[in-house]
């Protein structure tokens, strides 16, 4: 990790800026008063049929359904206050989206959220409940990074990425944090931690959380089938992207390449990729629903899928999946549910 001085990394370029575990406990210091401590759940039948220790951290009941607002909130607390007025604007297609408009309305940044205009209805929908500006573009044809880096110079606003930043990725590490803290709690020791990845920024945080506290703890990124990224770098030894158009029900989970920052944490600290296939998600999805009681969107479900369908050791493990989120259409939901996917 950086060993810079907070002093010196403000003067660095972003892009050799990483957040260290210190920044990840300054982020949960700001989220200690509005975020939620999600739980780390375990079902004796899941664990069983693992033959380990199946831990799931849900947070699908994280404010706004999924852990962006973590890093979210994070990222826009360290905006100065006098330019909180400018607003911010981000990109995504939509759990980002949510967590910055729900942040910026707490912290009184007005938001304009650019999103596909594909993304499921009801993300784009709560975006709006939240008090943001929706602007809808083709993801086929136009490029959002552009979109989101135009309304910023345009309006003097705070672009807020949904991965690759360093204040955003220490926000996402708190979920990592409360893993460790958890674990520890109960008397475990994690073998490995499942996260789910789209740009990076979730894995990023909880590794370096988790790896802090837990040096050999494996970190697993899970990827849908098709959209495997950090896979495909893993292999080659550098980013590698993706021609994107794949179908996935995995909406959240389509970035084409990691990230410059979250690559610079991810390529040392994952030590396994799994990736699953539509049917495996919406059973995932399914086993979540049944034995924990948990609406699990699809790409929050993926580090699950993996997990009980055998894609890499659990016997005799303490593993932990983190669920991402639980922001799904619910006519999709209810397919699945009635397996009619």
């Amino acid at each position: 990790m950086n060993s810079s001085s907070p002093s010196d990394r403000a003067s660095l370029p972003v892009q050799t800026i990483v957040p260290t575990m210190a920044d990840i406990r300054a982020a949960a210091a700001r989220l200690a008063p509005v975020a939620v401590r999600t739980p780390l759940l375990e079902v004796p039948a899941l664990s069983r049929r693992v033959g380990g220790r199946l831990l799931i951290k849900a947070e699908a009941l994280q404010r706004t359904g999924s852990f962006k607002f973590r890093g979210a909130f994070n990222r826009i607390s360290l905006i100065p206050a006098a330019d909180r007025p400018k607003g911010v604007v981000a990109f995504s297609s939509g759990n980002h989206a949510q967590g910055v408009a729900c942040a910026a309305a707490m912290l009184g940044a007005p938001a304009t959220i650019v999103m596909p205009s594909d993304a499921p209805a009801i993300k784009i929908e709560n975006t709006k409940g939240y008090g943001a500006k929706v602007i809808t573009y083709d993801r086929l044809k136009e490029n959002r990074e552009a979109i989101g880096a135009k309304l910023a110079a345009e309006t003097g606003a705070t672009l807020v990425k949904p991965f690759d930043d360093p204040g955003l990725i220490a926000g996402q590490g708190t979920v990592g944090l409360e893993i460790a803290e958890q674990c520890l709690a109960l008397g475990l020791t994690p073998d490995q931690v499942i996260v789910p990845a789209s740009g990076g920024g979730l894995l990023a945080g909880v590794a370096t959380a988790v790896q802090s506290i837990y040096p050999n703890a494996r970190a697993i990124v899970a990827e849908p089938a098709g959209y495997e990224d950090h896979a495909r770098s893993l292999e080659a030894g550098r980013r590698v992207a993706i021609n994107p158009g794949a179908s996935t029900l995995c909406d959240a989970l389509m970035s084409p390449e990691p990230g410059e920052i979250t690559w610079a944490i991810n390529s040392r600290a994952i030590t396994g990729a799994v990736a699953a296939a539509d049917p495996e998600v919406a059973e995932a999805m399914r086993q979540a629903f049944l034995h924990l009681k948990l609406v699990v969107e699809p790409g929050g479900a993926v580090g699950l899928a993996a997990a009980l369908l055998g894609k890499l050791p659990t016997e005799g493990k303490v593993t932990v999946v983190v669920c991402s989120g639980g922001n799904v259409d619910p006519e999709l939901f209810a397919r699945i549910l009635g397996r009619a996917i």
